[in-house]
């Protein structure tokens, strides 16, 4: 078996790196502006829950009397660029090394500096043959594009059918596989473990969180 793992809210929680950009983001107001650290933190949580996480910068400048677009920018490259303190999740930091008798890969979206940057802090890079973010290959082959997954397939000489697949994301994680006969399992962790998948978008596999991976493992070994 080839273990290939996602890496947001799969093997940590990704509301700390957002929470952890913010501040990033409000240490910038404090330098530029002035503004109170932990009153900027509180009112880019406060936004996040209530409009989502793409009004976030424009709110919090309007309501210190600021805009444009240069601005934003300025906001956008703190949040990517900062340097967080992560930690992976409980289990997840004791699964990896337990699994290190198998080839072990991950695969994760997003823009490549942040994943760097996330994957730096976690410190797992030693723990994978190779961390493949797919927008390094171009957007195009992001998931659910199997793009990566067929390079780490050729990589090894495996079949599909030894390619398995551990992430949280239903909309885009499992489908893109499924039909190529990958094993895929749904972590039932983070944002999106209340998400209904639609028809076709489901793994073929669904654990409650990583303390339950290892029997099905041994479970998918025997085949």
């Amino acid at each position: 078996m080839i273990l290939v793992f996602d890496l947001d809210d799969t093997l940590y929680d990704e509301s700390r790196f957002v929470e952890s950009g913010f501040r990033a983001v409000a240490r910038f107001g404090k330098q530029q502006f002035g503004w109170d650290e932990q009153d900027s933190l509180a009112q880019m949580l406060e936004t996040l829950v209530r409009e989502g996480r793409g009004a976030v910068f424009d709110r919090w400048l309007a309501a210190h009397g600021q805009h444009g677009k240069a601005l934003v920018a300025a906001c956008v490259k703190a949040y990517r660029h900062h340097k967080p303190t992560l930690s992976l999740f409980p289990k997840a930091a004791s699964l990896l090394p337990s699994l290190s008798a198998y080839p072990l890969y991950l695969v994760t979206d997003g823009h490549k500096i942040v994943q760097a940057n996330k994957v730096e802090a976690l410190g797992i890079a030693p723990l994978f043959r190779k961390c493949f973010i797919t927008h390094r290959y171009g957007i195009r082959h992001a998931k659910p594009s199997p793009y990566c997954f067929e390079l780490i397939r050729r990589r090894e000489k495996a079949d599909w059918r030894q390619i398995v697949y551990i992430a949280d994301d239903p909309s885009k994680d499992f489908v893109g596989l499924n039909p190529l006969g990958a094993q895929t399992v749904r972590v039932l962790t983070g944002r999106h473990r209340h998400v209904v998948a639609k028809p076709g978008f489901e793994a073929r596999h669904t654990i409650p969180d990583l303390f339950s991976f290892s029997s099905l493992l041994a479970e998918m070994e025997r085949g």
